[in-house]
């Protein structure tokens, strides 16, 4: 059985998509970035982390399988987060108005017999915003629990004028890595 160390409705979606049964588990690790942890490797370790906290509950069953993920918005080696609040919403979206950002999205998968991982990176440029419009989408309420303020998925997409990468991977589960790294274990 393949689980989902993960209650993110968007990640079970994906994975429905390419008709992948898994079941979701809820995981709680901590996602702060120690200060001498580069972004990359912040990203890895939160989703390796989770799937390790996710096999934890499964492992005496036999076959259990865990996927854990996260994907972040980069910009100039800040991680962006999920906004505390619309004003920080705002100021995320304020300084990527513009500018190309990566968004990483690393997949671990742990099972009995080990654990492997793959990496995703896209590029997403927005176009520049003005206040009026970077409030009019804050006010949607669609920003909030989202990497860097945005759903590419979403009315953000009307705000992105270059997307070189993985749309699944930007939405927060790269598929086709995922689909890779499944079939080889």
């Amino acid at each position: 059985m393949l689980y989902l160390a993960s209650q993110s409705p968007r990640r079970r979606q994906l994975l429905e998509q390419i008709d992948i049964d898994h079941r979701p588990l809820d995981v709680s690790v901590e996602e702060v970035r120690a200060d001498s942890e580069g972004a990359e490797e912040y990203v890895s370790r939160v989703a390796r982390d989770k799937a390790r906290a996710g096999f934890a509950l499964v492992a005496a069953e036999e076959g259990a399988r865990v996927l854990g993920a996260d994907t972040e918005v980069i910009l100039d080696d800040q991680v962006f987060g999920k906004p505390a609040s619309d004003a920080d919403a705002h100021a995320m979206l304020r300084r990527l108005a513009g500018r190309e950002h990566r968004v990483v999205s690393v997949v671990w998968l742990v099972d009995a017999r080990g654990e492997a991982s793959v990496r995703s990176e896209s590029i997403v440029r927005f176009a520049p915003l003005t206040d009026e419009a970077i409030a009019a989408y804050v006010a949607t309420g669609e920003c909030q629990g989202k990497a860097g303020a945005y759903a590419i998925q979403g009315r953000a997409a009307a705000l992105i004028e270059h997307l070189s990468g993985s749309f699944s991977g930007v939405m927060g589960l790269p598929l086709f890595e995922t689909a890779q790294l499944l079939s080889q274990r």
